[in-house]
């Protein structure tokens, strides 16, 4: 770059310091149920994941309901102990990513999205004559109205400016719910330092403890690190992007690479929480996640399958340990003792769910004999997950693991099938062995990371059937 372009550069960063605009919508699940429910606008609300509200545990809580106190993650009984007329409402995945898809349309109208980080959350770079604080917050501000008037008016959002994304992002939890933050150069660090350190996207639980055996235990502290020193802690260049984020830099991580698994989970109503009724859920949640493998053209050449007790630490059988690792393994990722997991690994890799299936129901047996050993055999949720992932056209095949000859015909069988529920629905069509299971409170779950798309999404199927003791066979029926 000649020295006359960097001092033009020079001249247009120091004119236009603003780069970034974060965008986070205020409790955006209770906000599109008072959008479609006005008589529950301005009043307290909890969305619950499932009808029975009584053994689950809010997934979000309206505005109201924050300034009461009121906090997700809480139990109905601890919600109404401080506001005794809350409302409580279950779940519709499917809607609030249909809102998501028209809010993302009218955000467009206004600026190009660079990404959406989860279905209430994205960030945009803004254009050249953007970059003022007055031109950035007129854009801010026309989104806002936007939205208001072409979407809906219970769906506020907060919005962040700032010259770097991070920074755009910590703008705009500052001034929630309906909040407007610039954050300039010159601000810093001074607008930073009533923050704690866990405050900041990207410092989790276990860089903070690494930041205080560094000596570092407040903004002041982490601000005076050099991008070497950061680097050093954190173990990786992540650690130099960081701090030079958070001091203004036009500073963006590297391309996100390809996904090392596939997974989905569930809380477990009573009528799901015995091992015996489980089972379709666990087999459902494989099937979405099969889907999604198969979307990619990845394969896959691992099960694992978790799930947490309803009752606290007991002896069980296999236990978390196997499933990650060893026991330092599973703590460092956040497993607790009521954890239990099993994993079993393919000969080879497939995206064949009739293969993943049998596989899954090996793991079951497993869980079901580590559920005798325990005093309280329910369970709280259920996870499967699909790894060792690779590209369909890069895998390793081991002709002399190759049990069954059919797998070609298989696969191919389920991406047909992949085609069919796109076209006509999300379970047009299904291995029989699962056709009559209760899979009825299985709606569409949104993990806030990924937003789903339409045939991510699991129909009803019909109540009240009977349930198996024990696992049904795969058999390879459609």
């Amino acid at each position: 770059m000649s020295q006359a372009i960097m001092r033009q550069h020079g001249k247009n960063a120091a004119q236009e310091p603003l780069r970034w605009l974060f965008l986070d919508f205020d409790s955006y699940f209770a906000a599109v149920e008072q959008q479609e429910n006005p008589h529950w606008r301005g009043r307290p609300l909890m969305v619950m994941p499932l009808n029975n509200a009584d053994v689950t545990m809010a997934i979000a809580v309206s505005k109201e309901a924050k300034r009461l106190g009121v906090k997700r993650g809480m139990s109905l009984r601890e919600a109404r102990a401080l506001c005794p007329d809350i409302a409580v409402t279950s779940a519709r995945h499917e809607v609030y990513v249909r809102w998501h898809h028209r809010l993302m349309a009218e955000i467009e109208r206004h600026l190009p999205i660079d990404l959406v980080h989860s279905i209430d959350e994205l960030s945009a770079r803004l254009g050249k004559g953007q970059g003022t604080p007055a031109a950035a917050t007129a854009l801010a501000r026309g989104i806002k109205a936007g939205i208001a008037a072409n979407v809906g008016e219970a769906l506020t959002c907060s919005i962040g400016l700032a010259p770097s994304r991070l920074l755009a992002k910590v703008a705009a939890e500052m001034d929630k719910p309906d909040g407007l933050r610039v954050l300039m150069p010159q601000d810093l660090p001074d607008a930073l330092l009533h923050l704690q350190l866990e405050d900041l996207p990207g410092i989790s639980t276990g860089v903070a403890r690494r930041l205080a055996r560094a000596g570092v235990r407040d903004i002041a502290g982490l601000w005076r690190l050099s991008p070497k020193q950061a680097r050093a802690i954190w173990g990786s260049v992540a650690g130099e992007r960081f701090i030079r984020a958070l001091r203004g830099e036009d500073i963006d991580p590297p391309p996100a690479g390809p996904p090392k698994s596939f997974g989905h989970g569930r809380v477990l109503g009573p009528e799901h929480a015995r091992v015996d009724t489980a089972w379709p859920v666990a087999c459902a949640l494989l099937l979405k996640a099969a889907t999604r493998l198969r979307r990619a053209r990845m394969v896959a050449q691992e099960v694992i399958l978790s799930v947490r007790w309803r009752s606290g630490p007991e002896e069980v059988g296999q236990g978390v340990a196997e499933a990650c690792g060893g026991p330092r393994s599973a703590a460092r990722i956040g497993w607790r003792p009521a954890d239990s997991g099993w994993r079993k690994v393919l000969p080879v890799a497939t995206s064949d769910s009739f293969a993943l299936l049998r596989a899954l129901e090996g793991l079951w047996r497993a869980l079901e004999r580590a559920a005798r050993t325990r005093r309280d055999p329910r369970l709280r949720n259920v996870h499967v997950h699909l790894a060792r992932l690779s590209p369909e056209a890069a895998r390793q095949l081991d002709l002399f693991a190759q049990e069954d000859a059919r797998w070609r015909e298989r696969e191919r069988l389920w991406a047909e099938i992949d085609r069919l529920n796109r076209r006509f629905g999300g379970r047009a069509v299904e291995p029989a062995s699962l056709k009559h299971l209760d899979l009825a409170y299985l709606g569409a779950k949104i993990a806030f990371g990924r937003v789903p798309e339409a045939e991510d999404f699991i129909g009803s199927l019909p109540r009240n059937t009977p349930r198996s003791s024990s696992p049904p066979p795969c058999a390879d029926n459609t």
